[in-house]
């Protein structure tokens, strides 16, 4: 599991949600009330798994293939970067797009985690957790796009003219 503290699932117009720490992603409305992409279950979460492979691929069995190591440690931090990115972007249909590649580093990074399993860098109990924590982290992300795709709020770059834009 995460070691996000009260990890909880709630619902919001039919769409499931996380909650952790007791910050929240969202108000009813789908509007998101987080101010910085750190306050993101989603990032928090994604973040928390870059640290874990990153402790996991410091053991010695993974020593003996450096570029796989340097794959996996880039999947699992590309995930949270993803989620940074878009959310900078100031906009909804930026921070879609940057979601969707999220998941798609999510994907690569299960992808991984299998083929450490399959060459004997984790064991069984590692894989399966390991395996677990990405899945719901893509559902968690899916969840997150389909409340933006919901959402009527367009982002704070078509709200004030004078936002600075990050692109």
């Amino acid at each position: 599991m995460f070691n996000c503290s009260n990890v909880q699932m709630f619902k919001c117009s039919n769409v499931r949600m996380f909650k952790c720490s007791n910050v929240r992603m969202f108000k009813c409305s789908n509007v998101m009330i987080a101010k910085d992409f750190e306050d993101l279950v989603i990032y928090q979460i994604a973040r928390e798994m870059a640290k874990r492979i990153y402790t996991i691929t410091s053991n010695n069995l993974f020593e003996r293939d450096y570029r796989f190591v340097q794959q996996i440690r880039a999947s699992a931090g590309s995930v949270a970067d993803n989620i940074a990115e878009g959310f900078e972007r100031q906009g909804n249909k930026e921070m879609k797009n940057f979601l969707y590649i999220a998941k798609g580093s999510c994907g690569e990074l299960r992808s991984q985690i299998n083929r450490a399993y399959d060459v004997g860098f984790i064991d069984k109990e590692l894989h399966k957790a390991l395996y677990n924590d990405c899945k719901k982290l893509s559902a968690a992300i899916h969840s997150f796009i389909l409340s933006i795709k919901e959402s009527s709020y367009v982002g704070t770059r078509y709200l004030n003219p004078s936002t600075p834009s990050n692109s």
